[in-house]
């Protein structure tokens, strides 16, 4: 490879990795975002538990509760998923870093 070839390879290269750090970087916000959100809707499920707690179970008050675990279960996957993608743009960053090692090594 000419010099020329290989300042345009690395080149290509850095710009890919920031693309791929700032996905990683949206998807870690999005992960934040969604931990807060289960965060909030248990403290709904404690509330309800305890209301159910004081003054009974009665029919609103369960359904309530049972749609506030189902919303904690579906965040929690939304959360899952979001890990996954972080997981999988994490490698990528490797990846790159990897092939940039192997450029500068040449």
């Amino acid at each position: 490879m000419t010099g020329g070839s290989d300042t345009a390879k690395r080149d290509m290269l850095l710009a890919r990795r920031l693309d791929l750090v700032a996905n990683v970087s949206a998807l870690t916000a999005e992960a934040l975002r969604l931990n807060q959100k289960r965060a909030g809707i248990e403290m709904d499920v404690l509330r309800l538990e305890l209301e159910i707690g004081r003054s009974g179970a009665s029919a609103q008050l369960v359904q309530d509760l049972h749609e506030a675990e189902e919303r904690v279960a579906a965040v929690m996957q939304e959360g899952a998923r979001c890990e996954q993608r972080i997981a999988a743009a994490e490698g990528e960053v490797e990846d790159v870093d990897r092939s940039l090692a192997a450029t500068v090594g040449n």
